[in-house]
C-alpha cells in the first residue's frame, strides 16, 4: 500500500505490515507512552491507532475500516519523525493526568511562564527530553501540555495559537 500522506492508516500490529522502514506499530506506541511516561498500557489500548502524514501519529476512541479519507480522526497524539518522538499538547492534556513518570510540577510562576510560550532554568532530577508540564488548577494536579528539558532549561512546546498571557489577567 502506498501512503499518500492524506489517507489515515491503521498502525500495523507486525512490524512486517509496515508500510516505510520508520511507521511505528501499534506496540511500539503503546511501550513508548508506558516506558516514557508511565501511562498504562491498558487504558491506552482502548484507542485504535492511524498515521496521516509520515510520523503523525492520531488516536481514535473507535475503530473503522483502514485506510480513511478524512481530514481528522480523533486526536493527534505523537510525532515520530527524527530520532525523539514527541508528544502533543492535546495528548498530554488528556492523557497526562495518568502520568507517573517524566512530569514536572510547576509554581504559579513557572506555570505562567510555561503557558506563554517562555523558556525558563529550572532544576530537575529526572530525565532530559519532552516533559509533561502540571500545575495545581482549584485544587486539582492539572497538566499544562509538553515541554522539552535540556541542559538546565525546561523550553515550553506551547503552540503559537495557544498561548496565554495569564500575568496580565490579574
Amino acid at each position: 500500500m502506498n501512503h499518500d500522506g492524506q489517507t489515515f492508516v491503521r498502525l500495523p500490529t507486525d512490524p512486517d505490515d509496515r508500510i516505510h522502514e520508520d511507521q511505528p506499530t501499534r506496540e511500539e506506541v503503546l511501550d513508548w507512552w508506558d516506558e516514557r511516561f508511565g501511562i498504562s498500557r491498558d487504558f491506552l489500548a482502548e484507542f485504535s491507532y492511524w498515521e496521516k502524514g509520515r510520523g503523525k501519529i492520531w488516536a481514535f476512541h473507535a475503530d473503522t475500516d483502514s485506510p480513511v479519507q478524512v481530514e481528522g480522526l480523533g486526536m493527534s497524539v505523537l510525532r515520530t519523525r527524527g530520532d525523539h518522538w514527541k508528544p502533543t499538547t492535546n495528548a498530554a492534556q488528556r492523557f497526562g493526568n495518568r502520568a507517573e513518570r517524566n512530569v514536572i510540577h510547576l509554581t504559579r510562576e513557572q506555570a505562567e511562564a510555561f503557558v506563554a510560550g517562555e523558556d525558563q532554568e529550572l532544576p530537575w532530577d529526572g530525565d532530559w527530553g519532552y516533559l509533561i508540564a502540571t500545575h495545581d488548577i482549584a485544587g486539582e494536579t492539572e497538566p499544562l501540555g509538553v515541554g522539552l528539558y535540556l541542559h538546565g532549561e525546561l523550553r515550553s512546546q506551547i503552540p503559537k495559537g495557544r498561548r496565554r498571557d495569564l500575568g496580565a489577567d490579574q
